[in-house]
């Protein structure tokens, strides 16, 4: 007697359409919950915004510009005040400076405000 070859595949088919059909299930699950607690969260899943400067700058810039202002692979910022408005730090913060090492975006809007303020008192 001679097997059906149809049989096995139709069958594994048939698996693998169920298995689809419970992965999918299980991922929709898995988004709505995810937007539930974005819900409670105000849509914020990341850190908590400070408004302490210096553990702004220690977080984002210390690498690049020094732990105390003192420059680095950045330039030194002790005495960025005297050279730079607030309004030019904060475009530099948002923006970065093209053609160098200076990314834009490393700090959300409050964040820049907060160490743009707190850097041009540094004269």
């Amino acid at each position: 007697m001679k097997k059906n070859p149809i049989m096995p595949f139709a069958l594994i088919a048939s698996l693998g359409i169920v298995a689809m059909i419970i992965l999918a299930s299980i991922g929709m699950n898995q988004v709505n919950e995810a937007k539930e607690d974005e819900g409670e969260n105000g849509g914020n899943l990341a850190a908590p915004v400070t408004t302490d400067p210096e553990e702004i700058y220690a977080n984002n810039c210390a690498m690049c510009h020094g732990a105390d202002l003192s420059g680095g692979a950045g330039p030194a910022l002790n005495d960025v005040g005297s050279r730079l408005s607030e309004d030019e730090i904060r475009d530099i913060i948002i923006n970065g400076i093209p053609d160098t090492s200076m990314p834009g975006g490393l700090v959300g809007s409050d964040e820049t405000e907060i160490i743009s303020e707190w850097l041009a008192e540094k004269q």
